[in-house]
């Protein structure tokens, strides 16, 4: 059993008490909802005639459902509408802050939230959206939760849960030019499969791990939900700290210096055990997409499909799923396949330096034809950072639609949505069957930086060679 690593400091600190089954009733310091997994709890403390316990630490945003291209009010969609005004009828009863679109901090709930300074290390965070374990790269345990757990987050402030085994991944060397923190979690997951985190915490570490930016280290944690693991955390360092101060909810003067100290003493040591460990090596690892329809169905840039003989035997029946969805076969390269929409955003790939990552390699050049591309910032925060830095325009000049924050394609609860059995190119986190909205279309989950690439030749290309084509550029010029 793991012993001293930050996931059981935080949770030794938290612990409300112990429940008859064997379960840990844990408080949860930061609550976050939105306008899809909320209105039954709420309608479910209603009929129980409950109130919210601690309407202070629930905070709320509208992601899922809101149109990106036209957010006027009312929705063009009704339900989306009537989810929205739920969302801000429950809010405004139950005194709880809501940021709503044209606040200035609305956008997806996992971009919000740390950009506000209230994802803090150490703490317990929770939230009805399976990607909740975003804001473990700030060193706090966060957990993704369903409807009926929302609901008694709102009643009592705490949850029913088992505490998890904690395995640490480390990563040795660095990320080579044009290879992301997306390519490492894919790559990841791709070792580990799809369930190979089932009941696992995950540590993330080690010297490629540190050299990730905050915005790159939510992108790891984001994902570590879809290799089965039930949360996935950083250990706060300089990075963190410089991230947060300054930001509109982080402590300041004396409250600062007293939070880093408090925040160094949780950090995992040479005297934290942990259940297991696997090691890689971040310098192997090339651009990486996904063939097929699992997170883990993945390959290199420069590999083809995989034969389902070379496979375990478990992984036979959905491999040959895939090929028949996706319509790929073994040993087809995955470079050069063609696709239709690019799609960049999510609360994966849809921050600041994503945008700008993606707006490097499409600047000075044009969307090839007939493909439909198009960025959806994760925040009006973004939105408004990026439209000060002039991303906006180099996207629409290289024929990008710009669209208002959002969820958008990632999982098209909104106009968003693939048609009939496009491929889509996608800097979102699932690739399941009918994820992006038609029950035959078809997701590539890769970088940013692979999408924007995707979107210039109409083709998954290795964004590797773009570079080498601006140094052969800028040497010619000199």
């Amino acid at each position: 059993m793991s012993k001293n690593t930050l996931y059981d400091k935080v949770w030794d600190l938290h612990q409300v008490g112990q429940l008859p089954g064997g379960s840990t009733q844990l408080f949860i310091g930061l609550h976050l909802i939105h306008e899809v997994t909320s209105p039954q709890a709420f309608a479910a403390l209603k009929e129980k005639d409950l109130s919210v316990r601690c309407p202070e630490r629930t905070i709320a945003t509208v992601d899922h459902i809101v149109p990106t291209n036209n957010q006027q009010r009312p929705f063009a969609d009704p339900l989306a509408e009537e989810m929205l005004r739920t969302l801000e009828m429950n809010c405004s009863k139950n005194g709880i802050k809501f940021h709503g679109i044209g606040t200035g901090q609305q956008g997806i709930v996992h971009v919000i939230a740390p950009e506000l300074g209230l994802t803090q290390p150490g703490m317990t965070i929770a939230c009805g959206d399976s990607h909740t374990s975003t804001h473990g790269a700030f060193g706090a345990i966060a957990f993704g939760i369903g409807t009926s757990q929302v609901r008694d987050v709102l009643a009592s402030q705490s949850l029913s849960i088992n505490k998890l085994k904690v395995r640490r991944i480390w990563v040795e060397g660095e990320l080579a030019k044009g290879v992301y923190a997306k390519d490492l979690i894919l790559h990841i997951i791709r070792t580990l499969g799809v369930k190979g985190g089932v009941g696992y915490a995950y540590e993330f570490g080690g010297p490629a791990i540190k050299l990730l930016s905050m915005e790159e280290r939510m992108t790891i944690c984001n994902m570590a939900i879809e290799g089965g693991a039930r949360c996935g955390y950083i250990n706060p360092d300089q990075v963190t700290y410089e991230y947060l101060k300054g930001r509109s909810h982080a402590p300041t003067n004396d409250a600062w210096n007293k939070a880093i100290k408090w925040w160094k003493s949780l950090c995992s040591d040479e005297k934290s055990i942990f259940d297991d460990q696997v090691n890689f090596n971040a310098t192997e690892i090339a651009p990486t997409v996904t063939w097929g329809i699992t997170p883990a169905q993945a390959i290199g840039i420069d590999e083809s499909v995989p034969e389902s003989s070379s496979l375990p035997k478990n992984e036979k029946a959905i491999t040959e799923e895939a090929y028949s969805y996706m319509g790929l076969k073994a040993g087809q390269e995955i470079s050069g396949l063609a696709i239709d929409v690019c799609f960049i955003g999510s609360c994966t790939n849809g921050r600041i330096s994503d945008l700008q990552t993606a707006a490097e390699i499409v600047k000075g050049k044009r969307v090839a034809k007939g493909i439909k591309a198009f960025v959806v910032p994760g925040s009006e925060q973004v939105a408004k950072a990026a439209i000060h830095d002039g991303l906006d325009v180099i996207f629409k000049q290289a024929g990008f639609e710009w669209r208002e924050p959002g969820c958008s394609m990632c999982l098209a609860m909104n106009p968003d949505r693939l048609e009939g059995r496009q491929i889509s190119a996608s800097s979102s986190n699932r690739n399941f069957k009918g994820r992006q909205g038609s029950a035959s279309g078809r997701t590539l989950l890769m970088s940013p930086a692979m999408v924007a690439a995707a979107a210039i030749q109409g083709k998954v290309t290795d964004v590797r060679t773009f570079f080498k084509t601006n140094s052969d550029q800028s040497s010619k010029t000199l």
